[in-house]
């Protein structure tokens, strides 16, 4: 039974994300010559303030505070 495992970051609607689930189930029939049901796919959403790249998370800056 394959498991395919996505990482990504939170946001897609839930139409994308349901695409994407029958596309890589889609490939992976097609890859491993095995039946749909067998495929399981696991989606992971992680939010941009838990990602980062460079040091730097991917959530946008927090607004600043305006001076006293």
């Amino acid at each position: 039974m394959p498991i395919v495992r996505i990482d990504l970051l939170a946001g897609r609607t839930p139409e994308r994300k349901l695409a994407l689930l029958r596309q890589v189930t889609d490939a992976v029939v097609s890859a491993l010559d095995v039946r749909p049901e067998q495929v399981r796919v696991l989606i992971n959403e992680i939010q941009p303030e838990n990602w980062a790249v460079g040091g730097k998370t991917l959530a946008p800056p927090a607004p600043e505070k305006p001076a006293e």
